[in-house]
């Protein structure tokens, strides 16, 4: 008996030996393997209460723990920051086109408040009802402006210089404008005459088709022809009463007017303009009008 008692001591201190040595390797083994990502099986010490010694008994896990990341992904990280370089290209893009689509836009808006300004109150600023005739004797009105843009110019077939330059860049901008347009007719050349004396039908066509062949020459009357320039603001000094073969000039302002489907006054274009300047004016307001909806004839 008195044997027995003095080996407890001898236990107790194998037993807690063990103990030790059991926790420390299985903490080791913890740390020192990861956890798997399927189902896993660990061991946990459970002590025998029959022998006094430490057992180990199985327990199955299955949470999943993220593989650690290596030292160049958290590099990488730090410097880029939360945004990557296609976060960035995209918000340049998104950037730029808002900026693109609100300059557009504000131009299409002044210029639609310079044409509304222009149309004035009640009575048209420039433009208004005419009557005049075309180089085949038919009557030809302000109604007949009507359906498309009409670019009217002012002039006379005996001018020596400046008639002949614009009536050049006249041309030009009607094919540069058709080019624009993808062949679509939506300008109507028109040359009015401010010498009705000498400027007949005959020696109208003859002279206009020198330059191109789609400028409609206008004529009439001493008293039609006033009453259209008066209409348009056009300055000109034929004298009244002419006699036969009578040599004299004629002076006269030097504009373009741009008209709309509906005969009201838009846009002046000057000297200053060159072909492509103006057709980029004259494509802006017929971009306008289709993208308001409105009906635009294209037809000859």
């Amino acid at each position: 008996m008195a044997s027995s008692l003095s080996s407890v001591p001898q236990y107790m201190g194998r037993a807690t030996r063990l103990a030790s040595t059991s926790s420390f390797s299985l903490r080791r083994q913890l740390i020192s393997q990861p956890l798997l990502r399927s189902r896993s099986t660990i061991a946990t010490p459970r002590q025998n209460h029959s022998n006094g010694f430490l057992t180990s008994r199985p327990f199955s896990t299955t949470f999943e723990r993220p593989a650690n990341k290596s030292m160049a992904q958290l590099k990488s990280r730090s410097r880029t920051g939360p945004f990557s370089w296609k976060a960035a290209l995209l918000f340049i893009i998104t950037g730029a086109g808002m900026i693109i689509y609100f300059r557009v836009e504000k131009a299409r808006l002044e210029r639609k408040r310079i044409t509304e300004m222009s149309k004035g109150v009640g009575k048209p600023k420039v433009g208004g009802p005419f009557v005049l005739k075309d180089l085949d004797g038919k009557e030809f009105t302000a109604e007949d402006l009507k359906g498309k843009y009409s670019f009217v110019y002012f002039g006379f077939t005996h001018c020596p210089d400046i008639c002949p330059d614009e009536l050049d860049k006249m041309a030009a901008i009607i094919d540069k404008v058709k080019e624009a347009s993808n062949g679509a007719e939506v300008m109507r050349p028109v040359f009015i005459t401010c010498d009705p004396f000498r400027d007949t039908p005959e020696v109208l066509r003859k002279y206009l088709a020198e330059f191109h062949p789609e400028i409609i020459g206008l004529t009439g009357t001493y008293q039609q022809v006033k009453q259209v320039c008066k209409a348009y603001r056009v300055y000109f000094s034929t004298p009244e009463n002419v006699k036969a073969g009578e040599d004299y000039l004629v002076d006269h302002s030097i504009y373009f007017y741009l008209m709309d489907p509906e005969g009201d006054f838009i846009e002046c274009v000057g000297r200053q303009d060159t072909p492509e300047s103006a057709t980029r004016l004259i494509m802006e307001h017929v971009n306008d009008w289709k993208r308001e909806g409105k009906p635009l004839d294209t037809t000859r």
